[in-house]
């Protein structure tokens, strides 16, 4: 029987998480003579991986800090992704406007343990400096910045070691600790040789009586209701298959979150999609109440159900701002 060959976009992939894995012997060389620059070179290693798997039209720039509409400015972050439209006057500033970034990097050449808890706590920091955004369930779980922490490899290398479980439960920890709504989530840690966990957001539509007599009551009777959870896509996993690469994660995540802001991107993002390069993923789920939701989606659900609106939900789109599993 003829081998089937794999696909030449996961060699593609292949190839840059090979091209990852070299340059972290190479840096790892001479990291303790001078950490600041071994430093430096993984931030312009993965400031480099996204130019190339980026639409051109974004800017990847490094080292800079974010600065809201108010004049708040965030702690100074690794890797920026700018929009299209960012002002070429600016683009040399190191301090860049929230309204014109659209994702954000802190990144690492080994991680470690406190890593996360930093990650996280910049995660905040940096969500904290848009204002919410309100009107459909997509507007209200997620953020303008989309946010993560990037590394070579870890810092778990023993035979006894258990990686995987000590980033999930570090992880899983300071989100509890840390993240009082949704939108403040940190989108994704990736871990070159190890894997990838990814932010995933599910709403709910369900009946009020499913949660209680100390439920809030409405008109309809529904509530919309939230889990999320950390999906861990990585090499460990038994069903994966053999062509998985964490960095194949983080390119299909990235793009189609781009994609929910910028129509252009959704044709390649879907195509990722199709192609799996994403791999598969498990987390542990956390649940939300009706109370994370803006009173404008509230009110805009309750004048669907009346009848007063045309419908909200989604026929067959996948980018529908309203996509919800509707439970009787």
């Amino acid at each position: 029987m003829r081998e089937e060959k794999s696909h030449d976009l996961v060699d593609f992939v292949q190839q840059t998480s090979q091209e990852i894995s070299q340059e972290y012997e190479r840096i790892q060389k001479r990291a303790t003579e001078d950490p600041g620059t071994a430093g430096d070179q993984g931030k312009e290693n993965w400031a480099e991986l996204l130019r190339e798997w980026l639409p051109n039209t974004y800017r990847v720039v490094t080292k800079g800090r974010i600065i809201s509409q108010a004049g708040r400015t965030s702690p100074q972050t690794d890797v920026l992704v700018l929009r299209p439209s960012y002002p070429e006057k600016l683009l040399s500033k190191k301090v860049y406007l929230a309204a014109g970034v659209v994702a954000a990097f802190e990144c690492k050449v080994t991680l470690k343990s406190a890593h996360i808890t930093e990650a996280l706590e910049n995660c905040v920091a940096i969500k904290s400096l848009s204002d919410s955004r309100k009107g459909s369930p997509f507007k209200d779980l997620n953020a303008p910045i989309f946010y993560g922490l990037l590394a070579h490899s870890h810092s778990w290398k023993l035979d006894n070691s258990k990686p995987v479980y000590n980033i999930e439960n570090k992880l899983i920890a300071e989100d509890q600790r840390l993240v009082d709504h949704p939108r403040k989530m940190i989108d994704l840690i990736c871990v070159a040789d190890l894997g990838t966990w990814i932010a995933s957001k599910h709403t709910f539509l369900i009946p009020s009586q499913r949660l209680g007599s100390g439920a809030p009551q409405n008109q309809s009777g529904r509530l919309l209701i939230a889990t999320t959870a950390y999906l861990g896509h990585t090499n460990k996993l038994g069903d994966q298959a053999n062509s998985f690469q964490p960095i194949g994660t983080l390119i299909s995540q990235l793009l189609s979150n781009l994609a929910w802001e910028d129509p252009e991107c959704r044709t390649i993002a879907e195509y990722y999609q199709k192609t799996n390069i994403a791999g598969s993923g498990h987390g542990r789920i956390r649940e939300w109440l009706n109370s994370i939701f803006s009173e404008e989606t509230k009110t805009k659900l309750e004048r669907n159900l009346a009848g007063i609106e045309r419908s909200i939900f989604p026929t067959g789109d996948a980018w529908n701002e309203w996509h919800a599993d509707i439970i009787s």
